[in-house]
Order: C-alpha cells, then structure tokens, then sequence
C-alpha cells in the first residue's frame, strides 16, 4: 500500500486549510474530497462574514480558489469517500470508495456536520434561495422580512432570536407544543416582541417563484388543517448529523455524535487530529472551521517531527 505523511479526509474550509498548511511544510497531503466535495459552502450562495472580502464573495467560488490555492503547493486530491480507517497501529489504514487503502502517518478528520433536512421535494435547491441552515450566516439578508424557523432546541431559539435583529417579524415552527430548549433559552425566546410560535405545527410544502422561496403550506399536527402562509425565508434549526460513522467507534464522539478533541485537534488517538465542523457543534463558521484546520495541519507537522 501506498504510504502518505498526512491524509486529509473530508474537505471544506476545516480540510482545504488543512491542505493548504500541509502542502506548504511539504508533507505532500493526499485529501479525499468526500461526498460533498468543498463541504455546506458550496450549497451557499454569497459568503459575506469570511475576512478579506470586502464585497463579500461566493461560497462555489471561495472553496475552489481554496483547493486551487492547495494544488498549487502540490497537494493531491481524489474524487472518493473514506469509507473505513483502522486507527489500531501506526501506521494507520484509510480506505476509500474506490476500493483503494492507504497507509497513513498521521490522519486529519475533516468531514463535516451535514445539517438535517425536512425531506421536502424542493428544499435543497432552494438553498441560498430562501431556505438556509445557517441563521448567523444568512440572516443579514432578511432585514424587514418575514422568516420562519424549523426546530423547538437551543438552536431554534437562538437562530430566532439572532435573526429579529434584522427581520419584521419570525415565526417558529414547532411540532410539538412545548420547547426542548433550554428554560433561558425559551424565555428569551417568548419575551421578543418579534418572535411568534406556531406549536403542533410542521411545514409541508415550500412555494417558490423566481426571485426563490415566496411562502410556505403548514400543517396542523392535531387538526390536520393546512394553512399557506407567505415567507421570505425558511430557516431550518433542526440540528446537524456529524458524519462520522466510517470511524466505527475508535475516535471517542460526545453525547452528539461530534468528535471529542483536547489541545485544539487533538482525539484519543495520536496522530489522529480533526477539525471544522465534525469536532465543533457550537460555532460552525467558515472562518473558525478553518482555524482550526491550521492548527491540525501544525499539529500533525510536529507529530510528525517527533515521531
């Protein structure tokens, strides 16, 4: 088998600067791009909170100028997904989708959170369109509209609550009629004056014309009784799935399903660092996802060096 220094598994902001950092100490990083290649950014549309864009700029384009800017320092990239590691002995063993294994010095785990979706037949292409599984990302862009927000958790209440510094008036959609989010949370929450609940509530349908989403078909859990109601936005807060089940178990996860890690991106494992958005289920920003893909590519540099 093929051996490597580094290989990088999973992409976006966390793995590209990952690349970018490693390529540079001439570790010569092979990266398998995974099932989303440039991760959730490449489903947005612009990007105006990553330092360095004045005008702001879009995500497609940010992460293809970010694995350009890593090819060039020779780092190479491969269309597959890791489908299994064995993290048992070093080195480690990484296989892909293609069949092929790798034997590896040191691993840096990239893979991402994929945010949870309805299942709603229009919902992803209407990403960056109306719909949006980031409220501090998008929410500028709602200033004096309607928004609806997905979710009953921490991460509903304060997605709403972030999003009324900008928005007339937002609606939260709840299946049930109580919050599982947190009581400070909650009470926040019904204390906004812009913040109205629709309980035993679910969206079924998605409306949309030109310009992207125009309104959004409600049902009544209870009642059955549907309701078309216009929106400017749907704001999905309904979690994210940690895509880390081709670990098997062998780098320690929290009650979430997201990587522990220690020393920035350390895991139980040495040698193993993970980064971006699979180890960090509070921030789940570009620019802190690629923080802290330089610090594993430093990490593993000096793993390297004293081993």
């Amino acid at each position: 088998m093929e051996r490597r220094k580094v290989i990088i598994i999973g992409t976006g902001p966390a793995g590209l600067t990952a690349a970018i950092y490693a390529a540079r100490a001439d570790l010569k990083p092979l990266i398998l791009e995974g099932h989303e290649p440039g991760g959730q950014l490449t489903l947005t549309t612009e990007v105006e909170n990553f330092p360095g864009f004045e005008h702001g700029v879009m995500g497609p384009e940010l992460m293809a100028n970010m694995k350009k800017q890593a090819a060039r320092f020779n780092a190479e990239f491969k269309s597959v997904m890791c489908t299994s590691v064995d993290f048992s002995k070093r080195p480690f063993t990484v296989t892909d989708s293609s069949g092929a294994s790798y034997l590896a010095d040191t691993v840096i785990i990239s893979t991402g959170a994929s945010a949870k979706w309805l299942g709603l037949p229009n919902e992803k292409e209407l990403t960056g369109r109306g719909v949006s599984t980031c409220a501090t990302c998008d929410g500028f862009f709602y200033r004096d509209k309607i928004v609806h927000v997905v979710g009953g958790g921490d991460t509903a209440m304060e997605d709403a609550t972030f999003i009324t510094k900008f928005a007339k008036k937002v609606y939260i959609v709840h299946r049930k009629d109580t919050l599982r989010a947190s009581k400070p949370m909650q009470e926040r929450a019904f204390k906004n004056p812009k913040i109205e609940f629709l309980w035993d509530s679910a969206v079924t349908e998605i409306q949309s014309n030109q310009s992207g989403v125009s309104g959004i078909t409600v049902e009544n859990l209870k009642t059955g009784a549907k309701e078309q109601r216009p929106t400017d936005g749907l704001f999905y807060a309904i979690g994210h799935q940690p895509n880390t089940s081709f670990l098997n178990g062998q780098i320690t996860l929290d009650n979430h399903g997201f990587i522990k890690t220690n020393n920035g991106p350390e895991t139980n494992i040495p040698g193993v660092f993970a980064c971006g958005d699979v180890q960090d289920s509070y921030y789940r920003q570009a620019i802190t996802a690629a923080g802290s893909g330089c610090q594993a590519a430093i990490k593993a540099e000096r793993f390297l060096e004293g081993h």
